[in-house]
């Protein structure tokens, strides 16, 4: 599959250098990190949550876990995980458990842990289960423009 053609063209659009990692088939953001040779505090994953308001998608890295009562806390939503059997429409052109971490590009409300800001660079799913997409730490700034950020996250 490569690039969810949404996310390419939103890269382009946005004018982001960025280079494509393959990896082995792969189910989880550790299991992605370990095959794909990368730290997995690196690798960006999207957690989706939802509430009466709608979706939200929640951006840590693969080593942590989201802390609830702190996302509460910095969002003011009482947020469950979402099914991800109502997904496959939202997210369309891509695989479920391997969707970007760009809720915009999906009319989404976003929140981002602040731990993913630390890294010199980051890699995100890029909407299959065997590639990512590697970008600098100022693309993914970039990308995450209007995400809220937040500390919301424990190591897992």
């Amino acid at each position: 599959m490569a690039v969810a053609i949404t996310l390419q063209h939103y890269l382009d659009r946005l004018g982001i250098d960025y280079e494509l990692v393959e990896h082995p088939y792969s189910r989880s953001g550790l299991e992605t990190a370990e095959k794909a040779h990368i730290p997995p505090e690196k690798l960006a994953k999207s957690i989706m949550l939802e509430d009466e308001g709608g979706y939200l998608m929640a951006v840590c890295s693969a080593s942590r876990r989201i802390k609830m009562g702190d996302l509460y806390r910095e969002t003011n939503r009482r947020l469950e995980f979402a099914k991800e059997s109502e997904l496959a429409d939202v997210f369309g052109d891509c695989v479920l458990g391997a969707v970007p971490p760009v809720g915009e590009l999906y009319d989404m409300d976003v929140v981002v842990d602040m731990e993913l800001f630390m890294q010199p660079d980051v890699y995100l799913e890029a909407g299959d289960h065997e590639d990512l997409v590697h970008v600098s730490a100022e693309a993914f700034q970039k990308l995450m423009g209007k995400a809220e950020h937040a500390s919301f996250s424990k190591p897992a």
